[in-house]
């Protein structure tokens, strides 16, 4: 069972769940905006390295400067009723997921202009550009979006 609150943030909704967690839509009270947060489940409170692979996973997202990846608000832990709850607080984006879109049935095209739509890439890539792999907590909480 998840508190109603974790830290300064009031759980709002449940948004999605994953491999590594299960995020909330959630308010910050200190700041007031909405924020994503996600939970690491108590199972894995006990395995260190799943702690590690969490507490990483928001280092690299918050290393990252990118306009396709969450900003990382803060990570942390709070002590709870059932033990230590890791949590992660980061940009929420309202849309559809890219899943949901996929199931919409998106087409070569759209994909192409959405690839291309963020600030850093209003122009497609040279024949020379490198290419880079990234991942972000977008896709490994299930929340990346479409917009």
């Amino acid at each position: 069972m998840t508190p109603e609150t974790i830290s300064h943030y009031r759980i709002l909704s449940k948004l999605g769940a994953g491999g590594m967690g299960e995020v909330y839509l959630a308010e910050d009270l200190n700041l007031g905006r909405r924020v994503a947060l996600k939970l690491l489940p108590a199972k894995f409170t006990q395995d260190p390295e799943r702690v590690r692979r969490f507490e990483q996973e928001a280092r690299a997202a918050s290393a990252t400067s990118h306009p396709n990846i969450l900003t990382i608000y803060e990570i942390g832990q709070v002590e709870t009723e059932t033990g230590v709850l890791h949590f992660m607080a980061m940009e929420f984006v309202d849309g559809q997921t890219l899943r949901q879109r996929l199931k919409q049935g998106l087409k070569l095209d759209e994909a192409v202009e959405m690839r291309y739509r963020s600030p850093a890439r209003s122009q497609p890539p040279t024949a020379s550009a490198s290419r880079t792999a990234t991942s972000s907590p977008k896709t490994s909480c299930s929340a990346t979006t479409v917009t």
